[in-house]
């Protein structure tokens, strides 16, 4: 039996050459426009935040560029905000009426800051308020995991902030980003026997902690996230691969889960000594590594590591009985 996360997951690579297509000189002159804020604030939640994090980590380690990462009631509770201040957001949404989100819009708009969305629904709330809006073209999304959402958003986000970066690695990743499509098609058919059988044989741990460095924190915040609780209906906990000794280190044994998001570059070393570490302790470590999959620049994991990781997923809630994408509470219960 199929489940609707199936063909979300087949319809990625169309959903970017689609929105690539439709949107990329919108997105290369909010570049332009942005480049000149002294400040961005990204707001999200769920796996849209995670979108954020990854981009701001990414930036970070080619420029100096500011960027704050908040959630959208975060910003709209605790965010001081100066009238025509020079400064930019810019919301994620699938649905583009998240309620957060909109909230941290909205106030956005009452001090007369530039707004972009970014949604996957160009009718939403979000698409019609903000001064401008990215449309996203995956089509309407079922499944609560988010695949085309996250990869379209993604993709968005590295268009505009990798043009303001004026260095020949940026452009090195603006190349190899225009390659993305065609290799999660690939992705998609090669590596799901092998995520499938990481699934089976995973499938009654109840706890997972997900840990990466530098930009794989911020999929292993959607892993954690809206992949295992939301989507598989697993305990997961998001840990920055730094924090590993300030916590988690006293709580690794024979019987506990960790996977580790790798991009084989220098961010990993504190990553690579965690791994050693448990793995002395003979921890059930799951490992997912950039290198085992593409020989793309390593700033543009994500693209790739999320291909084998849906496909875990996927298969690790229908080994438990589970719908992988459907939801208990959320879109069904307002808190």
């Amino acid at each position: 039996m199929e489940y609707g996360m199936y063909n979300e997951i087949m319809e990625q690579p169309i959903s970017l050459k689609r929105t690539i297509e439709s949107e990329k000189e919108h997105l290369e002159q909010i570049s332009e426009e942005y480049s000149k804020f002294d400040k961005i604030y990204l707001i999200g939640c769920g796996s849209s935040i995670s979108t954020c994090y990854t981009i701001k980590d990414a930036i970070k380690t080619i420029s100096t560029i500011d960027i704050d990462v908040q959630t959208g009631y975060e910003f709209v509770d605790n965010q001081y905000l100066e009238k025509d201040s020079n400064v930019g957001v810019i919301l994620t949404s699938q649905s583009g009426e998240t309620s957060d989100t909109l909230s941290a819009l909205r106030k956005a708009k009452e001090n007369n800051i530039k707004t972009v969305a970014i949604t996957n629904e160009k009718d939403s709330s979000m698409a019609k308020e903000a001064d401008e809006a990215v449309i996203t073209l995956g089509g309407t999304e079922l499944a609560i995991l988010g695949t085309k959402t996250y990869v379209t958003q993604l993709f968005a986000l590295y268009i505009i902030f990798f043009k303001m970066v004026k260095s020949e690695r940026a452009e090195h990743v603006l190349e190899q980003l225009y390659t993305v499509p065609d290799l999660i098609e690939k992705l998609i058919n090669s590596t799901e026997e092998k995520s499938k059988k990481i699934a089976e044989e995973n499938k009654d741990v109840d706890l997972f902690y997900c840990m990466g460095s530098g930009l794989n924190f911020g999929l292993a915040y959607k892993l954690a996230m809206t992949m295992f609780m939301e989507g598989s209906l697993k305990h997961a906990c998001p840990i920055y691969s730094g924090e590993f000794r300030h916590g988690l280190i006293e709580r690794v044994e024979e019987g506990v889960t960790v996977v580790f998001l790798r991009s084989g570059d220098q961010p990993d070393e504190v990553t690579d000594r965690a791994i050693k570490f448990c793995e002395n302790l003979r921890v059930n470590n799951i490992v997912f590594d950039l290198q085992e999959y593409s020989d793309i620049d390593p700033l543009l994991t994500p693209f790739v590591l999320i291909i084998p990781l849906e496909w875990f997923i996927y298969h690790l809630s229908i080994f438990n009985g589970e719908d992988p994408g459907s939801t208990r509470h959320i879109g069904k219960i307002r808190y």
